[in-house]
Formats: structure tokens, C-alpha cells, sequence
């Protein structure tokens, strides 16, 4: 865990209420393991995960009170709240959104840009966009960032 201490990580809000969904398929069931497992290491100090205004924001739309809650009191323990400069924040989310991108989409992926954190998501167009996008971050999915990382 030494080499990955300093890395920031920054998880959309599909990653971090996946272990709330339905496990109905092979996928959800991975992909649910592999976000405990990551939120296991950010909360033994192993990631920094970086936590933005539109996360709140996003989970206030949240039905489930105790996802919500659940999800809150994640993000309040052990988010890092990162300085934004907001007007570069939402100028990037412009172009995003310019770009094909959703806004909330758009959003996220400004906010991991200007953090230099691990974008994390389990939609796969959203995925496929900031690949072909290029964005300046690596974006991958939880279960492909655990293989990728080693975790364990």
C-alpha cells in the first residue's frame, strides 16, 4: 500500500452508490466487491479520495435515505475537500458538455481534471467518452482499477 498513498482517486456517484444496487447480475455483484474494497483502502489511508460540491448535490436526488446517509457520512469521513478554483472548473465543464458530454457528466470529470485524481465510473458510454475525449486523467472502472492497482 506505500506506492499508492499518495495517489487522489475520485469516484462518480454510480461508483459510490453501486454497493446499494440491486446485485442482479455478475457485473453489479464485481463491481459492488471491488468498490468495498477500494473504499476499505481509502479508508486505511491506502487512496485520497477527493470528494466536490456536485457529489452532494447528486445524492440530495438520492430516494433511499439509507444510501444517502450511507454515502454522506463516506464522503464526510474520509473525502478530501480540495481547494477549486471554480471558474476553471466550470469552463472545462463547458467544453465537456460542448463535447458530448452530459452536464453532471461534464461536472464530475472537470472536477477530477483539476484535482489530478483517478476518475472512477461504472457507466461505460461515459467511460468510452472521456477516452475518446482524451481527457487528463486516467478513467477506468472500480473493478478494472483493483486489477489494475493489485488490491486485494
Amino acid at each position: 500500500m506505500n506506492d499508492t498513498i499518495s495517489k487522489r482517486i475520485y469516484m462518480d456517484a454510480c461508483v459510490l452508490c453501486r454497493p446499494f444496487d440491486d446485485p442482479v447480475s455478475l457485473r453489479i455483484r464485481m463491481e459492488r466487491d471491488a468498490v468495498l474494497l477500494i473504499e476499505e483502502y481509502v479508508r486505511n489511508g491506502g487512496y485520497r479520495m477527493v470528494v466536490a460540491p456536485v457529489h452532494f448535490v447528486e445524492l440530495e436526488a438520492t430516494a433511499d435515505m439509507v444510501e444517502k446517509l450511507e454515502v454522506l457520512t463516506f464522503l464526510n469521513g474520509y473525502g478530501e475537500k480540495v481547494r477549486w478554483n471554480m471558474p476553471r472548473v466550470r469552463k472545462r465543464a463547458e467544453e465537456l458538455s460542448q463535447a458530448g458530454f452530459g452536464a453532471v457528466d461534464a461536472i464530475h470529470v472537470a472536477f477530477a481534471e483539476h484535482s489530478s485524481a483517478i476518475f472512477l465510473t461504472c457507466d461505460d458510454r461515459l467511460e468510452k467518452k472521456c477516452g475518446n475525449a482524451g481527457i487528463r486523467v486516467v478513467c477506468t472502472n472500480p473493478l478494472r482499477f483493483c486489477e489494475e492497482e493489485g488490491l486485494r
